[in-house]
């Protein structure tokens, strides 16, 4: 071996433990295509309850001012987060012990920060909407709100995730000019997406 290809190898050693050090690598393609199919359920069981049997893809004119409705659907909603976390903690937890470190470090728990903040924020937010009857916004909230959490993530993360970021984000401001059809938005952005990106981490990561 050259003297140059040893220092080449070095370097590529040194930039390899530089990137452990600031970003979460752990982080499994395989999740996020889980968490687009777990939204995916969660907006058809959604639709069945609220919107059924009008097609998803026709304005939702009728105003959805019964809370036992907005609880529904908030129930849906955390129950596909939940499925999601849990889900991503199991796939984490397994590719790291694979690379042969921890999953909770000090890199996964200063992701955690910059993912919780944005989206403590928005959750707070989007239940003042709620209250104050702004129904139409609550989803278009939810996909803005995200896509700022994956952004104030995205240095400790893959680089996919910031363009994530940014689709979400678009999405969200394109579905607050159609309010009637945040469900449909909702299903695009957080299941859709999570699909695609999670498949191109896959192949790209995981492979």
């Amino acid at each position: 071996m050259s003297q140059n290809e040893s220092y080449q190898k070095d370097l590529e050693s040194i930039r390899q433990l530089m990137e452990r050090s600031v970003k979460f690598l752990s982080l499994s393609g395989l999740s996020g295509i889980l968490a687009g199919v777990y939204a995916l359920a969660g907006a058809l069981v959604a639709y069945i309850q609220v919107q059924y049997p009008l097609s998803p893809l026709d304005y939702r004119q009728q105003s959805m001012r019964d809370w036992d409705v907005v609880i529904q659907l908030l129930g849906i909603a955390l129950a596909v987060l939940a499925l999601s976390l849990v889900t991503g903690y199991i796939m984490a937890n397994r590719k790291a012990k694979k690379q042969g470190v921890q999953v909770w470090n000090t890199t996964s728990k200063r992701l955690v920060i910059n993912l919780a903040i944005p989206l403590i924020t928005g959750a707070f937010f989007i239940l003042i909407l709620l209250w104050n009857g702004h129904y139409g916004v609550a989803a278009p909230a939810c996909l803005i709100f995200y896509g700022l959490a994956l952004l104030n993530a995205s240095a400790n993360l893959f680089d996919e995730i910031r363009y994530l970021g940014y689709s979400e984000i678009v999405l969200g401001l394109v579905s607050a000019m159609l309010p009637g059809y945040g469900l449909f938005f909702w299903a695009a952005g957080f299941g859709v997406l999570h699909i695609l990106y999670g498949a191109l981490m896959y192949k790209k990561y995981d492979g």
